[in-house]
């Protein structure tokens, strides 16, 4: 398999002179917070092996620090920026909202910010949708709530001509987009369209995905608070399912491709038996599929507990041969498909049950922050402004190894971030839930899936390297 070799380099609009009005220490050792120069870098690889060779330590390995810079490009009078809110809900948004306006305005006196609604439908004119004066008295409390100040929706992206149009004749010349992998790829072409016309425009992303499915990121914003939402709703199933004769509790959680909630939700949780997700191929029927062994489960204990990621188990259904607006391939109902077949298996075998399922997706999306979900929020936004104010463009914030850097776009959507079947975080579901490593009756088939699954996921994100290497 050929490996991906990555480059973090950071595209700049130019040098920059102008001295920022953040006024810090130049050097470390004053006991004062000081600048961040472009020569800090973190590690991308940092596992050591006995019987490996020294990491690289270049750009394919190396990423930018972020943070604010003693010398920016963009002189502050000067700067109107655009913010918009792309994709599905996810807690957190306001809070990134807040934190870019405020660093805007409080420490850069930029006064001129333009609060896009409705994601990237919010930039053509036949959708009517004005913009928003965006100031620090009119964000300042909306951390307290769901949602998106803005606004949000999908798709919209592969119009790009016309948002850059948009963005010309608004006069921004810093545009923040908060949004998940196809939105963030949408980003990129804006980014290059600006650069293709010999604008002097930043395009910083902020990575949102509630399923924190992003790769390099140690977390992406509102996952935390998605955990935490979704083990109370694991909690309540499992008091009803152990109040109950025969109880069962199914609870169905985010995670398209990635099974992060529900694996981080079994594990808090601690009352979870069997978790589902995407990653690991599981099997209905047979001595050693998922029935059995919950049949198995019921005798023993007499009640039990399923959480399952909304991606998983899609082999088992019909395709619906559909996508939504953004792209992604809409998913037959595995949580409905999963009640269906528990309910038949037992009522075949005579034994009485009392199910009860849950997806409380929509509720999850729309809670308020936990405090240090909102602590990252705001860091996330400070930092991209800092970023935008540099100069720098055509990259996404995140958190790598506890340090925020820039991650160019390029490669942070080259493919998914995804659950390791072989990674101490899936060990460490199957200790919380003591569930079978495989519930499959020939393990054989499945690994060879997984390693053709593997394969393909590969050469799909090698085919888009080399399609953004010759676009850039």
């Amino acid at each position: 398999m050929s490996q991906i070799k990555y480059d973090f380099t950071v595209d700049n609009l130019g040098p920059c002179t102008v001295p920022s009005p953040i006024e810090l220490s130049r050097e470390h050792g004053n006991y004062r917070a000081t600048y961040v120069k472009d020569s800090s870098f973190v590690r991308n690889q940092v596992n050591v092996f006995a019987d490996d060779k020294a990491d690289a330590n270049d750009m394919t390995n190396l990423m930018e620090k972020a943070g604010p810079r003693e010398k920016i490009y963009f002189n502050p009078s000067h700067v109107t920026a655009g913010i918009c809110t792309c994709g599905g809900l996810c807690p957190g948004l306001n809070d990134v909202i807040r934190a870019v306006v405020r660093c805007l305005w409080n420490r850069y006196g930029v006064r001129r910010i333009k609060g896009i609604q409705f994601g990237y439908n919010g930039f053509f004119a036949e959708e009517g949708y004005d913009t928003i004066d965006l100031n620090p008295g009119n964000v300042d409390a909306i951390h307290k709530i769901g949602g998106s100040f803005l606004g949000t929706s999908r798709g919209g992206g592969d119009r790009t001509s016309e948002i850059v149009d948009s963005i010309e004749r608004m006069g921004i010349n810093a545009m923040f987009i908060i949004g998940g992998d196809g939105t963030q790829r949408g980003a990129l072409d804006i980014a290059n369209e600006v650069e293709r016309r010999g604008l002097k425009i930043a395009v910083v992303g902020i990575p949102k995905t509630v399923d924190n499915d992003l790769q390099f990121i140690d977390r992406s914003f509102g996952f935390e608070t998605a955990v935490q939402q979704a083990t109370k709703a694991v909690n309540s199933c499992h008091m009803e399912a152990q109040s109950q004769i025969n109880g069962i509790g199914l609870v169905k959680l985010m995670g398209r491709e990635s099974g992060f909630i529900a694996t981080a939700a079994a594990i808090a949780s601690h009352e979870a038996n069997f978790c589902l997700i995407p990653e690991v191929p599981f099997e209905m029927d047979g001595p050693n599929g998922f029935l059995a062994h919950l049949e198995a489960r019921l005798a023993r204990r007499g009640h039990a507990v399923i959480v399952v990621a909304e991606g998983a188990g899609q082999d088992l259904l019909a395709s619906t041969n559909q996508t939504d607006a953004s792209g992604n391939k809409k998913l037959a109902d595995i949580g409905k498909f999963i009640k269906d077949r528990i309910t038949e298996h037992f009522k075949e075998k005579n034994i009485p049950i009392n199910l009860k399922y849950i997806d409380p997706s929509y509720e999850v999306r729309a809670a308020v922050t936990t405090a240090n979900d909102s602590i990252y929020c705001e860091r996330l936004g400070n930092n991209a402004v800092h970023a935008a104010m540099a100069g720098k463009t055509k990259i996404v914030i995140g958190l790598v190894h506890d340090k925020y850097v820039h991650i160019p776009i390029t490669m942070a959507t080259l493919k998914r971030n995804t659950v390791d079947p072989e990674s101490s975080l899936w060990r460490d579901c199957l200790d919380a839930t003591l569930q079978p490593v495989y519930m499959v009756n020939n393990i054989n088939t499945v690994t060879e899936k997984l390693r053709i699954a593997a394969s393909e996921a590969n050469q799909k994100a090698l085919a888009r390297l080399e399609k953004v290497t010759k676009t850039k």
